[in-house]
């Protein structure tokens, strides 16, 4: 029971730090909870069927198929994250004001709502494969009773999502005009940390190069298997002993997200500013 208890509230406390940044960044938009729920729910239904076929996976591609559809599964969310931080800095502003101001929500959101639903349920399809397959190793290995198994499982799943529910709760306890700034910051730290779990990934499988087996070894510190080091491993992507090319990922993510950011917030206001200058100038 307590392996079982452990390694579920491990997955879901992953899966459920997403979520709980993803409520918090659909803050205010109209329809979210349908969404999110959606994608909660399509990411438990594929991580079922994917249990069903784990074995033909992983003989399709010698042994690392369970490792590249995590990795297509990051790159995906990455795409999607990017799609909401870009949505996000060009209506931020006129969401904390009519929320301020009205008292209601913005009804416009239905693309980065689409965006964050399916980050959800990558998140959940990933995490909740991983609890299946764990579960049938210790099923197989040590002869555990269904009713422990399943006792160990509820408890995993509760305290997963309490610690989520305080992050987000946490979160919107955030004035408005701060709470889009500091979720679409952790969002990109979010995409930058998956890009680099991708890279490090693809290159264990011979993918792509290391460049550098280990570029610092922290684990003496804090090893990423503990549960500070897999909370931070799902925010942020955290190892304690990355390969160079999952440095170089994450810094490149971050870096295009921020100059993205840069040109969508930035060039409106830049027009607004010419179009006025012409204005008075009439």
């Amino acid at each position: 029971m307590l392996a079982t208890l452990i390694i579920v509230f491990r997955e879901v406390l992953e899966a459920g730090l997403i979520v709980g940044i993803v409520l918090a960044a659909t803050e205010g938009v109209a329809g979210r909870g349908r969404w999110i729920a959606g994608g909660i729910a399509a990411g438990i239904a594929g991580a079922a069927i994917l249990a069903g076929f784990a074995g033909a996976l992983a003989n399709a591609f010698s042994g690392n198929g369970q490792e590249l559809f995590n990795a297509a599964i990051l790159l995906v969310a990455v795409v999607m994250l990017t799609i909401h931080v870009t949505w996000m800095a060009s209506h931020a502003g006129q969401m904390a004001q009519e929320m301020k101001a009205l008292g209601r929500s913005v009804a416009a959101g239905d693309r980065s709502l689409s965006a964050m639903a399916m980050v959800v349920a990558l998140a959940v399809l990933r995490e909740g494969s991983e609890v299946v397959l764990f579960l049938y190793g210790i099923a197989t290995s040590s002869g555990a009773g269904g009713l422990s198994m399943l006792t160990g499982g509820a408890l995993g799943v509760a305290g997963g999502a309490l610690v989520s529910w305080l992050l987000y709760r946490g979160l919107t306890a955030i004035p408005m005009r701060h709470l889009f700034k500091i979720t679409n910051g952790m969002i990109s730290l979010l995409a930058a940390g998956m890009a680099g779990q991708a890279a490090a990934i693809l290159a264990g499988a011979g993918f792509l190069p290391s460049l550098g087996d280990e570029i610092w070894d922290t684990s003496g510190v804090l090893r990423d298997d503990s549960m500070v080091g897999r909370a931070l491993h799902a925010l942020i992507g955290y190892s304690d002993r990355p390969p160079g090319i999952q440095i170089i990922a994450f810094l490149g993510t971050l870096a295009a997200l921020i100059v993205l950011h840069r040109l969508v917030v930035h060039r409106p206001r830049q027009a607004r500013a010419h179009a006025q200058a012409a204005t008075h100038a009439r």
